[in-house]
């Protein structure tokens, strides 16, 4: 907030009440992650979780872009290269 340039001074209890905000946000992300993730068995939690949630579960579609499921690089470079054959037969 305070890197904005709209923003000449913000409220003490505005700072507080946006931090807890983003504290439980991550709290309620964290807790969904685990529980529908694969970490239970050995308590941990792992991006592939945050990822998966994150696609599959509406509240946070929004976070798709910022938390992406991860693929092998060769899987990439053969989707990139149909990418290009399907660009090269139009």
């Amino acid at each position: 907030m305070k890197s904005s340039p709209d923003v000449s001074s913000i409220n003490q209890e505005a700072l507080f009440l946006t931090t807890k905000a983003t504290e439980l946000f991550v709290q309620h992300l964290a807790v969904s992650s685990f529980n529908k993730g694969s970490g239970k068995d050995t308590n941990s939690l792992s991006y592939s979780d945050l990822a998966n949630t994150a696609e599959e579960t509406e509240t946070f579609h929004f976070l798709t872009d910022i938390l992406p499921k991860k693929i092998l690089a060769r899987d990439y470079l053969k989707s990139l290269e149909e990418m290009q054959e399907e660009d090269a037969d139009f």
